[in-house]
């Protein structure tokens, strides 16, 4: 068993207890940093990312997992992040979004995250004709048809 998995086993009993919470992901990269990335349907505290760290330090310490010296970061992904996982794409339900396509890496869509289906998504996007008025249109997209999509920030 390699590090990232015994990692996810840890993390998956510490939080069995906890259905808001769930791994965004686990990365142990060759620089010797263990980076673990956990969030939750309604955020997370900086003690639910304390409590994790504690208990996987301990058992990486207990049974030796690691053998080389490493550095071990728990936290949420943060806000520039790529949504991954279907549970993330719900939990940013009405929020602004860019998704990168497939089929042109150069072109990105933007709008309001409307709906999370099994198969992809629905977005509410501007669409401006030139010469006339922006009109929102609802759209249909496959998630075998996204890249990357993010949340956007609004300063307004």
């Amino acid at each position: 068993m390699n590090v990232e998995q015994r990692v996810r086993q840890l993390v998956e009993e510490k939080i069995a207890d906890r259905e808001d919470l769930f791994i965004v992901d686990i990365k142990m990269h060759s620089n010797g940093t263990l980076i673990i990335l956990i969030d939750g349907d309604n955020g997370i505290a900086i003690e639910d990312c304390a409590m994790v760290s504690r208990t996987v330090g301990f058992f990486l310490e207990e049974e030796n997992v690691i053998e080389q010296a490493y550095h071990l970061e728990v936290s949420s992904p943060g806000i520039d992040y790529p949504l991954g996982m279907k549970r993330q794409y719900e939990k940013n339900i009405g929020r602004t979004i860019s998704v990168q396509m497939v089929d042109d890496v150069n072109k990105k869509r933007e709008g309001k995250l409307l709906d999370v289906q099994e198969e992809g998504i629905l977005v509410e996007e501007n669409i401006k004709e030139k010469g006339k008025k922006a009109i929102a249109q609802e759209s249909f997209i496959a998630f075998d048809h996204i890249t990357e999509t993010k949340v956007l920030i609004s300063f307004k």
